[in-house]
């Protein structure tokens, strides 16, 4: 193993205890005691679901598959191990009925398209089940989606908090496997499941496990491009990656508000975060 993978590793017991009363935490800051997690069948939504029932209870989470027509068979069986083993309130919602009129309009080789407004009705889905149980929506994206721009703005990447946002996802891949997450999802290609035969590596042309050694040289190291090339990659793949970081960053941030007063509402540190309690 070298030096890039290595700096990867996690003390996965110290991680779930941090990320278990994060989310214990900020569903009470908020003035609840449920949450609402979107089960897709894949790693990241096993792990926060796997979460987020260890620190509310099962019966306090309410996991939500929602199917489309073309998703994976596999996906919904995935999701049910995932339903099952956590012990959590479970709910299929299909999504097809919804989304056929909008995809009518779209070409089928817009699948880009058609994968965003998919990701954007399953976000719907869930906040309306957050109203009627009562609970905060759960992200379940993780820190390499989130910096390469992998996500779909006001899709996968809506929530009320997210625990798993600062774990790359070779290190998710190590916490998930701590907590007991079933072998077949751990051993599966990653995939959003958007359209059929989609793989995450195969529409990014890399892999996790070579991005997340880069992404930590470049992003928590906050080395230089040419020190990345020092260190082994390749130039082309580095600045590729620096440049879906730094066109995606709209993603990442809150939309900007023009500043006529003296105190906006995005700014953070003048009010404050749990309403002055």
């Amino acid at each position: 193993m070298d030096d890039h993978a290595l700096a990867l590793e996690i003390d996965v017991d110290l991680v779930r205890r941090t990320l278990v009363d994060f989310v214990r935490t900020e569903v009470r800051r908020g003035r609840f005691q449920r949450a609402v997690v979107g089960v897709s069948g894949g790693l990241d939504s096993a792990l926060a679901c796997f979460l987020a029932a260890e620190a509310l209870g099962p019966e306090n989470v309410l996991g939500v598959r929602m199917p489309f027509r073309t998703s994976s068979p596999d996906s919904l069986e995935h999701a049910a191990l995932v339903l099952q083993q956590t012990g959590v309130n479970a709910l299929t919602v299909p999504i097809t009925p919804m989304a056929e009129p909008f995809l009518a309009a779209i070409p089928e080789d817009q699948s880009i398209r058609r994968g965003n407004i998919l990701a954007r009705l399953r976000m719907i889905v869930l906040y309306d089940r957050s109203a009627e149980f009562e609970g905060l929506v759960v992200g379940t994206g993780n820190k390499t989606e989130y910096l390469l721009g992998y996500t779909t703005l006001y899709g996968d990447s809506a929530c009320a908090f997210n625990p798993i946002g600062d774990l790359y996802k070779t290190q998710v891949r190590q916490l998930a496997r701590a907590m007991g997450i079933p072998e077949v999802i751990l051993a599966k290609p990653p995939s959003a499941d958007l359209w059929a035969g989609q793989t995450d590596e195969g529409e990014l042309g890399f892999t996790y496990a070579r991005v997340d050694q880069l992404l930590m040289l470049m992003v928590d190291g906050r080395h230089a491009p040419d020190v990345c090339v020092e260190a082994g990659f390749d130039r082309a793949f580095v600045q590729a990656v620096l440049e879906r970081i730094r066109r995606n960053r709209f993603k990442r941030v809150l939309p900007p508000i023009a500043q006529l007063s003296g105190r906006p509402v995005d700014d953070d540190h003048l009010i404050p975060r749990d309403g002055g309690t």
